[in-house]
């Protein structure tokens, strides 16, 4: 099992948009600089993707894999896991969980764990999480408050 890599952000919206925006898949190319693709799978009885096939390019790593989806009732958590190995990656677990701020913000918390098909020494692959979940996070952040 990969170790779990945890961030977190605060953004200038209520936890219902960011939750909106996370779950917008089909939008995702528009504001995630390293997908190049997405295509929902399959989707719950509620709208909800449930598999989503994700085409990465980030320069040096290029991807294609499926994410299994689950969502807390209230949208309060988004996790997701692997459906399958892919040419880059063994394993993949990650999760949001979103709370409500006093001030009218939200906390989000991105939990990442990814267990890499190539063999990475411990300080690169620490350091590749870090800069993928600061990305991630950041252009979270700049959609949810662009589109609020």
């Amino acid at each position: 099992m990969a170790d779990t890599s945890t961030q977190s952000i605060v953004i200038d919206a209520t936890p219902e948009r960011v939750a909106a925006v996370i779950a917008d898949f089909a939008r995702y190319p528009e504001w995630v600089a390293a997908v190049k693709s997405i295509e929902v799978v399959e989707e719950y009885e509620d709208g909800y993707a449930s598999q989503v096939r994700f085409v990465l390019d980030s320069g040096p790593f290029t991807d294609e894999y499926t994410l299994q989806y689950e969502y807390a009732e209230d949208l309060s958590r988004i996790e997701w896991s692997l459906v399958a190995p892919s040419k880059m990656q063994k394993q993949q677990d990650g999760s949001y969980d979103i709370t409500a701020n006093a001030d009218g913000t939200s906390t989000v918390t991105y939990s990442l764990a990814v267990e890499l098909a190539i063999g990475m020494i411990g300080m690169f692959k620490r350091k590749a999480e870090k800069m993928i979940m600061d990305t991630a996070l950041k252009e979270l952040k700049r959609r949810v408050e662009a589109t609020s």
